[in-house]
């Protein structure tokens, strides 16, 4: 994926975004998914709860993925993927095929806004 190209959005734009901290409290694989896939229930704290999503993240094992702290937006809208309703879109660095989870150097409360 190339950012250069990338429309530039105002801050207000941005600001609408919720990105919360959560920690992934299952994995699985997604097996109807055409493309690997896993997915994750994952804890954001009181406020938002606990929400699902399909990622394509499968350059961690599922053991790794669970207890793990990771950054997700949290406000856009459920999108079904291979028949499953994936609530949240987990953040990553893109590097070839494989995806870098965003995740903070210490553990924080789940909820905590990224910003």
């Amino acid at each position: 994926m190339d950012s250069s190209n990338k429309e530039q959005i105002s801050i207000n734009d941005f600001t609408k975004l919720n990105i919360v901290l959560g920690t992934i409290l299952e994995a699985s694989q997604n097996t109807k998914a055409k493309k690997p896939a896993y997915i994750l229930k994952i804890d954001f704290g009181k406020v938002i709860g606990t929400k699902q999503t399909s990622a394509q993240i499968t350059n961690y094992t599922l053991e790794e993925l669970v207890n793990r702290q990771v950054v997700a937006v949290c406000n856009l809208p459920s999108k079904k993927i291979a028949g499953f309703n994936s609530e949240v879109l987990v953040l990553g660095a893109i590097s070839g095929n494989d995806v870098h989870l965003i995740c903070p150097d210490v553990k924080l409360e789940n909820g905590t806004l990224i910003g």
